[in-house]
């Protein structure tokens, strides 16, 4: 018994004396909610292991540091309703569970996106594409069901994920090509029933280039013509060391902020590899082969890197303060380097260091850059 209670609990007297000795000053504030309080929340995606207590570093950070989680995974369509008429709400449960113990502002992600959905979806039992009204169904009865469990506790959703082509067309998902292209209308109006006070967002990649900005400008304009209930966009803000710019970071807010939706920063993270000469973008289609000359830093990040790293999330919270009035959560996508996406993607067993927090859960020269920002507001 006394070795499971200081198995439970060293990791997290350890990982708060880290944080408290990390401010840069004497007087700064020490966690990145308090540093940003009142401009807007900020958080953590939650991986199945913080989810059920099995990652108690990572648990430890999250407690500490944010005051909004997202999930991962485990609200994605292929965990919460593998087959047709089963629900598993084991780990979204515990979820919201964690959610609502430490007082944090909880997000739900996703609700309808083309991965990460079940091929039976779209199909009936002999294995025939749905009709329209079929699907639409369908859909309905999911939203309903996973949306309507979480009344009043999940207090935001991404509605709708990654719809839009590159050119800002639609993509050809089956949700499109069974439906329509009233698909996302009618996603916002099932989730707007469920849960009449949720924040309902877009979700997207990429929207700080023009084209898919201008596609998605659009789409948000047109649902606000017609009444739709959006409340917001997502902007996933997958970045690499120069790009998106903090110019295109900062016209894309202002562009959807004049629509009056709100915006978030939904799956912040900063790629340090190279890209093999592609640009930065999170369509998970996209496989590169193994090459060692994209995996350079498998020993360790060097400092001058670590340096680039800093100064990059430095001016990206510069144009997240700027537009406080505009921005109300910032997600990063992850915890520490060694959750992350960006370790294997595009390229498997990649070392990838995207966070503010490194493999042992130590805070590095971008968590106290990061904090700086909010001083020097303060400071003026």
């Amino acid at each position: 018994m006394r070795m499971n209670f200081w198995t439970r609990v060293l990791p997290v007297v350890l990982g708060w004396l880290v944080f408290l000795s990390s401010a840069a000053t004497a007087n700064a504030p020490t966690t990145l909610r308090n540093a940003y309080q009142g401009d807007f929340v900020i958080g953590a995606s939650m991986n199945a292991a913080q989810i059920t207590g099995q990652d108690q570093r990572g648990d430890a950070i999250i407690e500490t540091q944010f005051n909004s989680i997202s999930p991962e995974n485990v609200l994605k369509w292929e965990i919460v309703h593998p087959e047709p008429g089963k629900y598993d709400f084991d780990l979204a449960d515990k979820y919201v569970a964690f959610g609502l113990e430490h007082h944090m502002f909880i997000h739900g992600h996703t609700l309808v996106w083309h991965n990460q959905v079940p091929a039976w979806v779209f199909r009936d039992e002999k294995g025939n594409l749905l009709t329209r009204d079929a699907l639409l169904t369908r859909m309905r009865d999911h939203i309903q069901m996973v949306v309507g469990r979480y009344k009043g506790k999940i207090k935001s959703w991404d509605v709708v994920n990654e719809a839009l082509n590159e050119d800002g067309s639609l993509r050809q998902s089956e949700w499109e090509k069974i439906i329509g292209d009233d698909f996302i209308e009618k996603a916002f109006e099932y989730a707007h029933e469920a849960d009449p006070e949720a924040q309902l967002f877009y979700n997207d990649y990429n929207l700080e280039k023009e084209g898919k900005r201008k596609g998605a400008l659009a789409l948000i304009k047109k649902l606000k013509s017609e009444g739709v209930p959006v409340s917001g966009v997502g902007l996933q803000g997958h970045c690499n060391l120069t790009l998106p710019s903090v110019e295109q970071f900062d016209q894309t807010i202002q562009e959807f902020s004049a629509l009056g939706v709100k915006v978030a920063i939904s799956e912040l993270d900063v790629d340090l590899l190279p890209s093999g000469g592609r640009q930065p973008t999170a369509d998970l289609s996209l496989h590169i082969k193994e090459n060692p000359a994209l995996n350079p830093y498998v020993n360790g990040l060097p400092d001058a890197v670590q340096q680039e790293l800093a100064k990059r999330y430095d001016e990206l919270f510069r144009v997240f303060l700027k537009h406080r009035d505009s921005v109300e959560r910032v997600t990063f996508w992850g915890v520490t380097d060694a959750d992350s996406w960006r370790n294997n993607y595009p390229i498997r067993g990649r070392t990838n260091y995207p966070l503010l927090f490194d493999r042992s859960g130590r805070p590095k020269p971008a968590f106290d850059a990061v904090l700086r920002v909010a001083q020097d507001r303060t400071a003026h």
